[in-house]
């Protein structure tokens, strides 16, 4: 324990050289609409990688004071709480909490980011609309069906504006290609989308002999309302390869996908949903999450069919995890890379577009440890939109609602694969028509204390 305990404090002393060794920009500059505004509270829950990925950019085009980090691992949250006090212009450090009741308790955030396992943004999305916050919260936004009604209730009961962390639909270039070949009707009628994603996974391997809980680290916590296992590292580290914490690939890259879809399309929910696959390829190793999928949600006179292989190669390396929309007139690839539209016209000449950058612009793009940079100007653009909507008390880009349906479709998938049928689904009854059994899966049970919404 002492020697794990060491290594965490190495690596929280190692984070903050390389953090404090950075060059920061010499002047603060935000965004011209909310450069004036009063500096709004934020606190985080679950200051990870993604948590500050986010919390961060916010930070780059708005005065905010980010108030409270809470995590429960002592050594992201130390870690969170350098960066914080670096970057922020007050350099007041955060207080810290590992239980997030106690820091809503308080009662005194504007905005609350939620960048947690998935197992547990239904319970900490509840309790921040209680506690009077708006919200970001990571996607999917839920684990069962019944979590993210409770979460849209909860919202729409406070009066709370929730932006869900589908960003793409705040990707620049594709808002361009929405905009340009969809809305504009170039594309002409769209009948089949297909979304996929093929990436080259780990082999599978056997999980690790049960290890000492690090120091710092509160397992029975982060486990939560998920059912209780001995602790691996792999478990925390790789949560999203366990189906007890998340959604599957399905979940967690499809869902991407799928709203991206849904959006520049605008559908709502499909009226039947079916899923086949399984462990097909990487058998006998820890993830219980399916490394083959294929998932297909109908629409009116529109189908779109998901598509995902954890092995192998893509069958277009420059569109890895992406959406193909079939239109008469065209074809539109696109992806959070850039996007290209082939004409079905023989004269007519390809377009093609890449991710736009913006790394003179935000500098500290270019050396942050772990950022996406080529998500970066996409999450600038949802934290955007959020503030706007905070400030005139309207509906984000990817509001409570838009994130409930699309997390619900891949949840619904992954229920159509585990039993082996498809499902009709009542949108007006949030129900499977006709099916006792899947119906009593759309409740995940909680482990006690932990009481379901």
């Amino acid at each position: 324990m002492a020697d794990i305990g060491l290594q965490r404090v190495r690596l929280v002393s190692m984070n903050r050289r390389h953090f404090f060794g950075l060059a920061l920009a010499a002047r603060q500059t935000y965004a011209a609409e909310f450069a004036d505004q009063k500096p709004l509270r934020v606190g985080l829950i679950g200051s990870g990688w993604y948590g500050k990925s986010d919390i961060f950019r916010l930070n780059q085009i708005a005065p905010i004071e980010i108030v409270s980090l809470c995590d429960v691992d002592k050594a992201n949250l130390e870690i969170a709480a350098q960066w914080s006090e670096q970057k922020q212009p007050s350099k007041k450090r955060p207080r810290l909490y590992t239980d997030y009741r106690q820091m809503l308790k308080e009662k005194d955030l504007d905005i609350v980011e939620i960048a947690t396992p998935d197992h547990w943004h239904a319970l900490q999305m509840i309790a921040a609309c209680e506690a009077g916050a708006d919200i970001y919260v990571q996607k999917p936004i839920s684990v069962d069906v019944i979590e993210g009604q409770a979460m849209l209730a909860a919202a729409r009961k406070h009066g709370r504006v929730v932006q869900v962390g589908t960003q793409r639909r705040s990707t620049p270039h594709l808002i361009e290609a929405r905009n340009e070949f969809i809305k504009s009707g170039k594309i002409g009628r769209v009948g089949l989308v297909e979304i996929y994603s093929y990436s080259r996974g780990r082999a599978a391997a056997p999980l690790p002999p049960a290890t000492p809980i690090p120091e710092g680290m509160d397992f029975e916590f982060w486990t939560g309302p998920a059912p209780m296992h001995p602790y691996h590292r792999v478990r925390t580290a790789n949560w999203r390869a366990f189906m007890e914490y998340g959604n599957g690939t399905l979940g967690d890259m499809g869902i991407h996908m799928l709203d991206m879809a849904r959006w520049f399309l605008d559908l709502g929910w499909p009226k039947r949903i079916s899923s086949t696959g399984g462990q097909l390829i990487n058998k006998g190793g820890f993830s219980n999450i399916p490394d083959t999928q294929t998932a297909t949600f109908e629409f009116d006179d529109l189908t779109i069919v998901w598509q995902h292989r954890n092995w192998g190669v893509p069958p277009d390396p420059k569109y890895p995890w992406a959406g193909t929309f079939y239109g008469e007139n065209g074809t539109l690839k696109a992806s959070v890379m850039g996007y290209d539209y082939i004409p079905a016209a023989r004269d007519a000449q390809p377009i093609h577009k890449d991710v736009a950058y913006e790394l003179e612009q935000y500098p500290e793009d270019k050396t942050e440890p772990r950022l996406e940079k080529h998500c970066a100007p996409a999450i600038r653009g949802h934290m955007k939109d959020l503030l706007a909507n905070i400030a005139s008390r309207g509906k984000p880009v990817a509001d409570i609602e838009q994130g409930h349906i699309s997390t619900a479709c891949c949840i619904l998938a992954n229920m159509s694969l585990k039993l082996g049928r498809s499902f009709t689904w009542d949108a007006k009854a949030s129900r499977i028509v006709g099916d006792d059994e899947a119906n009593a899966m759309l409740r995940r049970p909680y482990r006690s204390p932990w009481q379901h919404p």
